[in-house]
């Protein structure tokens, strides 16, 4: 099974030159160590940067500098500082191309779960409903199942759901999984050392296997 690194740097491969992207909290925060030299790309945070570089070393920590997280950051050249609301307005007007998220559950209809547990204090909903109404493409990164066991991939969310029909691909622990127009999972891609069947019996929701399934490589 991949570690949270090798989710982000399997991430990475799917962005592409010249995007606009924003990168949820926890794992997706990653992936901007992972994005090839060669690509320009910007990274956006919805409390008011556009131009996010990778985390910093111990000696290039500025604790006044934070992504939505509020993990210290560095700014790429280029960068510019703003207010949250006109960080909204970038995001709802359509100007961000990927948005990469962390999941507690995922329908197999492409509906994501990931701002609130029943019965759980949050401290708000966060950007992320706007987040997953506004951009082009939506990736999810986030374990394949919970820690007792139970997929994460469902045929039907139980959590609150954050946005329906807006999950195009989603990257786990075991597996690249596309989420079908129609409905239903398609595997793509397994994790090193994990068979095909060990995936489709960690997923609730509908899996189409076709042909051969490829390892993932970094």
């Amino acid at each position: 099974m991949l570690n949270k690194d090798q989710i982000a740097q399997r991430i990475a491969k799917e962005v592409q030159n010249g995007q606009y992207i924003n990168l949820g909290i926890g794992i997706p925060t990653l992936v901007a160590n992972y994005i090839p030299d060669d690509l320009e790309v910007v990274l956006q945070s919805e409390n008011g940067l556009l131009g996010i570089g990778p985390f910093p070393t111990e000696d290039k920590v500025d604790p006044d500098l934070i992504n939505a997280g509020k993990q210290t950051i560095t700014m790429s050249k280029g960068s510019a500082l703003f207010n949250s609301s006109e960080s909204f307005a970038m995001i709802r007007g359509g100007h961000v191309h990927l948005t990469i998220l962390g999941a507690m559950e995922v329908s197999e209809n492409g509906d994501i779960a990931n701002w609130k547990i029943p019965g759980k204090m949050v401290k708000g909903m966060g950007g992320a409903m706007d987040l997953v109404a506004s951009a082009e493409n939506i990736i999810v990164a986030m374990q394949h199942c919970s820690k007792d066991g139970q997929s994460k991939l469902l045929k039907e969310c139980s959590l609150p759901i954050t946005g329906i029909r807006c999950v195009k691909k989603i990257v786990t622990d075991l597996a690249v999984v596309e989420v079908l127009p129609e409905g239903g999972f398609r595997l793509l891609e397994r994790a090193p050392g994990v068979s095909v069947q060990e995936i489709i019996d960690k997923t609730e929701g509908r899996m189409l296997v076709e042909g051969e399934i490829p390892e993932m490589s970094f």
